[in-house]
Parts: structure tokens; sequence; C-alpha cells
């Protein structure tokens, strides 16, 4: 699992729950942020389904996504992305529109997800 940028975890586990702490879309390589909505979108998914599969879980098992976006205007982008990452799968989820994120990031997003099978 990657290490967290502050006092904080990536994940824990509770009952078989896992809260992953909010992502942002922050290549853990380079430490670089794309600098389109749809880039930082596709990004940040990923940096989440590497901390689940890590954590002995998988896209397909997330409960609930909670995404904050700084902008209402950028609602259409995330959703066809989130859309494009989820495919068939359908969890629930709150979008919140809010101030600016850390680093100027145009989303961060916070999941719960089943651990194991």
């Amino acid at each position: 699992m990657p290490p967290s940028n502050g006092h904080y975890s990536q994940c824990i586990a509770h009952g078989g729950i896992l809260y992953l702490s909010g992502q942002l879309p922050i290549d853990p390589l380079t430490k670089q942020i794309p600098e389109t909505i749809e880039a930082q979108t596709d990004l940040v998914f990923k940096n989440v389904e590497t901390i689940l599969l890590a954590a002995n879980s998988d896209k397909n098992k997330v409960l609930q996504v909670r995404l904050y976006i700084p902008s209402v205007e950028l609602w259409d982008a995330v959703n066809e992305r989130y859309s494009v990452f989820f495919a068939q799968h359908k969890p629930a989820r709150c979008i919140v529109p809010t101030r600016e994120l850390h680093f100027g990031c145009l989303i961060e997003v916070e999941v719960k997800a089943i651990q194991g099978d």
C-alpha cells in the first residue's frame, strides 16, 4: 500500500469494511497532478484501486463513494469518467461541490468498500 503523505492512514479496516482516506489525483511516483478534470478523475480512481487491491478488495466491492469537486460545472465530466471506472457496478454516491481543494486539485474521493471475499 502506498504510504500516506501526512498523519493519517490510507485505509482502515473494521468489521470487514474498508474506510479509505480522501484521495487526491497525485501520481504516486512523479507527484504530478494532471491538468484536466478527466485525467484527474482517472488518476484518482487508479489510486483508489491500488489501495483497494492492497487491502484485499476491488472496485466491485465499493459500497459508497463521496466525491469533492470545486465547482458543480465539473459534475458531468466527473460522472462520465466515474461511469467508465465502475462500469456496471453502481455504489451509493455523493458529489459535493465545495471550495478549492488541496494543491489546486479538481477532485478528491473517499471510499467505503467490503474487504475480502
